[in-house]
């Protein structure tokens, strides 16, 4: 790693550390969400970083859709337990059995989007006022109109017409009763950012982000993780690949990559060379073009 790449990051672990500090000094209740996935657990380091010599002074919430991937979870309570931090866990089979949110059915049935009142249940539960998460602006065009800040209103919906301007790193965390924050520690880091400052912290990571013989389900083009959760059809293909994922999300709809990458520098190298994005693996993106913003509005993370 070069000497430019090494100030890079430390200007950009300096910012995150920054808004993490100010998310505990403006807010009555903060929690971070954690999904087990490389941004989540790169939070997780910040954190560590920004209060130490303290423990870190906020829980983790996890909204488990009952579909994810087996090696996520096991890294997910391994980690917890060795940050010694609070993990709460809530439940979209809770939420369903509720009558709250509907199962989806067909082929591309997929319970990612009944994470939001799954998770609006939990803030409002635990009367959480802010939720930090790993989303950054690169990922996707509706995570560039995100606030460091983002406010969302009692109703857990975001307006992106309705956001503060965030100048000269000033963060404005006055919200009226019954609203919340969405915080982004890691709004302006890039894929590659989070690749890098994973390798130079030597963070651990899930299995499934290095390459790995898996039975597949080929559909429409891409490869899903084979599981019971899946609606299999008829014009899908039952097959058997070396693959990674790139995103860790719902099984149902986050696709595979055919990859022989085992390091982190294959790994940065074959994501410069992909022509499709981070957030191209996930299948519910594909199901319009404003398919994240839309549920964004609706309280999603």
């Amino acid at each position: 790693m070069t000497a430019y790449k090494e100030s890079h990051l430390q200007r950009l672990e300096d910012e995150s550390i920054y808004i993490m500090r100010e998310v505990v000094s403006q807010f009555r209740k903060p929690v971070l969400l954690f999904s087990g996935g490389k941004d989540s657990i790169t939070l997780a380091r910040l954190a560590q970083k920004a209060f130490y010599p303290a423990k870190i002074p906020f829980p983790f919430l996890h909204i488990d859709t009952g579909h994810n991937f087996p090696e996520t979870i096991a890294f997910r309570d391994q980690l917890v337990k060795e940050l010694g931090v609070e993990l709460i866990v809530r439940y979209v089979q809770d939420s369903i059995d509720q009558n709250k949110v509907q199962e989806e059915t067909g082929k591309y049935a997929s319970r990612n989007a009944l994470q939001t009142v799954t998770l609006l249940d939990a803030i409002e539960e635990f009367g959480f006022d802010a939720c930090m998460g790993g989303a950054r602006r690169d990922e996707e065009k509706s995570r560039a109109k995100e606030r460091i800040f983002s406010v969302r209103d009692d109703f857990g919906q975001w307006d992106a017409k309705k956001q503060r301007p965030e100048l000269f790193n000033i963060l404005n965390g006055k919200i009226q009763f019954g609203e919340n924050v969405r915080a982004f520690p890691i709004s302006n880091w890039t894929e590659e950012d989070v690749w890098h400052y994973i390798a130079q912290e030597e963070i651990g990571l899930p299995s499934i982000y290095f390459a790995h013989k898996r039975k597949l389900v080929k559909r429409d083009g891409a490869y899903l993780a084979y599981s019971d959760f899946l609606n299999i059809v008829d014009t899908d293909e039952i097959t058997e690949s070396t693959v990674r994922f790139r995103t860790v999300g719902d099984m149902t709809c986050t696709a595979a990559f055919v990859s022989e990458a085992n390091t982190i520098d294959e790994i940065v190298y074959e994501n410069k060379a992909s022509k499709s994005s981070e957030r191209g693996a996930r299948m519910d993106d594909k199901r319009s073009e404003a398919a994240l913003e839309e549920r964004k509005k609706g309280g999603y993370f």
